[in-house]
């Protein structure tokens, strides 16, 4: 006789086992400013899911629960098109195999300072001595990484 588990279907996040544990994530999550397919894919991540869906959180469910915590979407947007030179958030948390969150922290404390594109969007350079300073700063080995284009602090100075 084998065993067999079955993910049964529920109609709410409340009576999904971790359920409460999900929902005090996605919340902290959105009141960082992280975007609803983004926090969808970060608690996909770490083993969350849907109610009636068995692999995956829905945007969809992390747009309910935002709103039904009155927390308002700070900018809408849209999947940003952008060249294969540059990459993402998540996409460059994926490269690194970082959480995309401790990305946004970084911008938000300032120890990241990089400059939104005119969609609002934040884009990385792919280089390796990019990849290299994100790691630096992941690891500690700096305090603070600076990627604007022009840097206030270096007189009229082109990052390039």
């Amino acid at each position: 006789m084998t065993e067999l588990e079955v993910r049964m279907s529920v109609n709410s996040v409340t009576r999904l086992t971790r359920g409460t544990e999900m929902r005090a994530r996605l919340l902290a999550l959105a009141r960082d400013g992280v975007p609803d397919d983004e926090i969808a894919a970060i608690l996909t991540q770490e083993g969350h899911r849907s109610p009636h869906c068995a692999d995956k959180v829905l945007p969809i469910t992390v747009g309910r629960l935002r709103r039904a915590a009155a927390i308002k979407v700070i900018t809408q947007r849209n999947r940003w098109v952008h060249a294969d030179s540059l990459l993402s958030p998540p996409e460059l948390a994926r490269t690194l195999k970082i959480p995309v969150n401790w990305l946004y922290v970084q911008i938000r404390t300032k120890r990241l300072l990089i400059d939104r594109q005119s969609s609002g969007a934040y884009l990385f350079p792919n280089t390796p001595s990019i990849l290299d300073a994100v790691r630096d700063l992941r690891n500690h080995v700096i305090a603070q990484l600076d990627l604007r284009i022009c840097q206030p602090s270096k007189e009229g100075h082109q990052h390039g």
